[in-house]
Parts: structure tokens; C-alpha cells; sequence
């Protein structure tokens, strides 16, 4: 019996006890390769006794104090090291509690801004179709996805969706990716128009698709095509990496590989490496200064905005980045896992597409590879997947609605940044073991 309200109320949760580096121990001693990081968050593993080290002693010094009345060391520290690091004129970090958080954060800056500077006419977001961006409303209406949104629908605010970057499903026959790119990008300044190029508030995006696409990522100059556009309107570029920042595609931040710096940033999951719940929205100096000479502050905020404990164990994460060079380690196990997958599952009758960067990889899943045909959604093969893989050892993160919300299969892998060559093996081995038996057991 349980009192919990769980995710899932008729599904019976084996009980996490333990951790051990990549794995994930339950209460009957069985263990878990935890080959998605839950949901790309425990980039360190479940055991990292610096980081645990640092909470504590944190905790022995103060543990919390309202950022109304206080700043913090960790918190300041933290701001530096990651500022020290963001693209060129990005100068300023803003904390939270999580990626929606930081969402919601950077919809609600971005229209300050604007009222800021005397531009308060400026109140439509462009996001894109089949993104997500978090739970919370403001993230959810931006989000793009059909099934996460539909019965919310009547709580949402309007946010107008453009295709998105999805080169599998989404080129045309003939058409290389330089092309493709620039048509996604007429499609942008087409929706600008449309809507009036003074009334646009923000072009909302995930660097790297990630939940509800599987780690889609940009064909090449799609995102400079996406800076030229929100420039020449004097509309903000807000880039989501939640799930893929903080080195998950082999730099600390995503944008990086795409020569772009957005105007506001969103980042959590491997900023703390789910050790302490943190999120963060950095922001250029350019929308800090308009904030401080036009209303003077952030009309926003939260309990635990800065929290003292959270803030120190995420700067102790970022410090190992460095000092164990774990990026280069990132790019490493990284080419290794697309290896092994293009070996496993590059002819595979039921994987249309492999995609990803760094340690950031999906595999789409489709009942015809010629055609592309998706599996029937009725089928649930995604979620059996998690489970078969579950009773194997292993976690991973397949999602359904891949396509438009309803139809697609994918899952993504998305392994901790310490795991090892034959842990990667044990991983695909797993993987290719769970997507057999459950297309067989159709």
C-alpha cells in the first residue's frame, strides 16, 4: 500500500535504494544500468562522494536563506563559473528549481523586457511543433506537443508552432539538408510576418530535440538562419538546453557547436546532475541592463530561488566537468555509443533513424524501415519497451507521439558522462535484447 500520488497510480514501482556509479539499486539487490540518466539528469552517476561531500558540508554551514533578504557563497560562485563558461554576452544567471522553472522564467523576462525598453505590443512566442518544454503552463503552452497539451488546451496561452528541425520525417525528396534548413527558416520569417514583426515577443527552441522528438539535432546553419531572422526583428532567440546543455552533447552548452548565442538560455538537469533539484536561466547583459534601467528588478521569483544546499552541489558538478575533463570523456564515450549502435542497429528491420550528439543518441522505431511506417499507437510499443528493459536491467527513455503527438516510436539513450566502454556494451546489448523481444511479442 501506498499514500504516494505517483505518475503512474496502477503501475507497481520497484523501490530505488541505492546507487552505485551508473546503477540504480532496488530494494530486492537488483541492479540497474542506468542508460538514460533517468531523464538525462544523473550525468554523474548515483555515487559521487564529492558531490554528496560538498551538500553536506553546505548543510553543516546553512543550509537555506531567502534570496529576498540574502545572497549566498554557492550561489555566487556558481553564477561566476558558469557565466566564465556561456557564450559571449550572455552575463547574468538567474536560479531556480528546475528546467519548467527556468522556462517560465525566461517567457516571463523576455516580455519585461520588451515593456522595459517601450515595446509592450510585443506578446506573441513562436515555438516549434513536436517540442517540450516543461509541465508548468507557461512551458507547457510553448511546448509543441499534441498529447501533453490537449487537455489543457482551454488553460493555455496561444503560442504559434513552425515546424520543427526534424530532418528524418521532414525533407523533402531531393532536398539536401543546406536546403532544408533555409526552408524551415523561410517558414520562421513567414510566421513572423504573419503575425507582425513588431508584435513578436520570442522564438522559443530546443537546441537538440529531446523528450518528445529524441535527439533531433539541427541540420547546418538552420539555427544561423533562426539568429538572422529573430535579429533582423529585434525578436529574442531563447534556447531550452535542459535536457541538452550542461555537456550532454559534448560542450557545456549545446549552442556552442552551432555558432549561435541566444539571448536567454535555459538549463537544469546536468547543471546539478540530480543530486539537488536546481535549474537556471542565464541572460545576455543586453536584457539585464534594459531590467535595470527601465522597472529595476525581475518581477518574478520563487521560495527557493538560489538555493543555498542545491547551489553548492551543482557548482561542485561543474567543477568536476573541469578538473575531470569530463567533455572530452563526453565526446569519447560518445562516438563509441553511436559506433556501437550504427553496429547493432544500423540494418535493423524496425529502426528507421539513429540520431544524436555526444551522449545523446535515439533510435526511431518504425514497423516498416522502407516506408517509415510507424508502429500502430495502440500497440504501446514504447512503453513495453521501458518495461522489458526494466525486467532486463536497464533503463531508457522511450516516448511515444514522436511524429505529431499520436504515432512514432523512439528511444532515447542518454548514459551518465563516467560510464564506461563495457558498461556501453552491457547497455546496447540490453537495449537490442528489450526492442527484439517486444516487437516479437506483438
Amino acid at each position: 500500500m501506498t499514500q504516494v500520488f505517483h505518475r503512474n497510480p496502477k503501475h507497481d514501482y520497484p523501490l530505488a535504494v541505492g546507487g552505485d556509479g551508473p546503477y540504480v539499486i532496488d530494494s530486492n539487490g537488483k541492479r540497474y544500468l542506468d542508460a538514460c540518466c533517468g531523464a538525462a539528469v544523473s550525468c554523474l552517476g548515483h555515487s559521487d562522494r564529492e558531490v554528496i561531500d560538498a551538500i553536506k558540508a553546505q548543510l553543516d554551514q546553512l543550509p537555506f536563506a531567502h534570496t529576498s533578504f540574502f545572497s549566498n557563497r554557492p550561489m555566487e560562485q556558481l553564477a561566476d563559473e558558469l557565466i566564465a563558461s556561456a557564450p559571449d554576452g550572455i552575463e547574468r544567471v538567474y536560479f531556480c528549481s528546475g528546467g519548467s522553472e527556468a522556462v517560465e522564467a525566461a517567457l516571463k523576462l523576455a516580455r519585461q523586457y520588451f515593456v522595459d525598453i517601450g515595446q509592450p505590443q510585443r506578446a506573441h512566442v513562436i515555438a516549434r511543433g513536436q517540442s517540450y518544454h516543461g509541465n508548468t503552463l507557461g512551458a507547457l503552452a510553448t511546448g509543441g506537443n499534441l498529447w501533453r497539451r490537449k487537455q489543457f488546451e482551454p488553460l493555455l496561452f496561444g503560442v504559434s508552432h513552425v515546424s520543427p528541425c526534424y530532418a528524418y520525417r521532414g525533407k523533402l525528396e531531393g532536398e539536401d539538408d543546406v536546403a532544408y534548413g533555409k526552408r524551415l527558416v523561410r517558414e520562421l520569417e513567414d510566421e513572423v510576418q504573419r503575425l507582425g514583426p513588431d508584435r513578436v515577443l520570442a522564438f522559443v527552441a530546443e537546441t537538440v530535440g529531446g523528450a518528445t522528438l529524441g535527439c533531433v539535432t539541427p541540420v547546418p546553419g538552420y539555427f544561423k538562419g533562426v539568429r538572422e531572422v529573430c535579429d533582423k526583428h529585434g525578436i529574442l532567440l531563447i534556447l531550452d538546453e535542459v535536457m541538452c546543455g550542461m555537456g550532454r552533447c559534448g560542450t557545456l552548452y549545446a549552442c556552442e557547436q552551432e555558432g549561435v548565442v541566444p539571448d536567454l538560455v535555459c538549463i537544469g538537469k546536468g547543471l546539478g546532475a540530480g543530486y539537488q533539484p536546481i535549474g537556471a536561466l542565464l541572460a545576455s547583459g543586453k536584457i539585464y541592463s534594459a531590467v535595470v534601467q527601465g522597472s529595476g528588478f525581475f518581477q518574478h521569483g520563487h521560495t527557493y530561488t538560489g538555493h543555498a544546499t542545491a547551489c553548492a552541489g551543482a557548482l561542485a558538478v561543474q567543477r568536476i566537468f573541469k578538473e575531470r575533463g569530463l567533455m572530452v570523456r563526453v565526446r569519447a564515450r560518445g562516438a563509441g555509443l553511436e559506433a556501437r549502435l550504427r553496429a547493432r542497429f544500423g540494418a535493423h528491420p524496425h529502426v528507421g533513424d539513429i540520431r544524436g550528439r555526444g551522449l545523446f543518441w535515439a533510435l526511431e522505431l518504425v514497423e516498416d524501415r522502407a516506408s517509415k511506417r510507424a508502429f500502430d499507437p495502440g500497440s504501446r510499443i514504447n512503453a513495453k519497451l521501458k518495461l522489458r528493459a526494466l525486467e532486463n536491467g536497464l533503463m531508457c527513455y522511450p516516448m511515444g507521439g514522436s511524429i505529431d503527438g499520436v504515432s512514432g516510436d523512439h528511444v532515447v539513450v542518454a548514459p551518465p558522462y563516467i560510464i564506461s566502454e563495457a558498461q556501453l556494451d552491457e547497455a546496447v546489448d540490453k537495449l537490442a535484447r528489450s526492442v527484439d523481444e517486444v516487437i516479437a511479442s506483438r
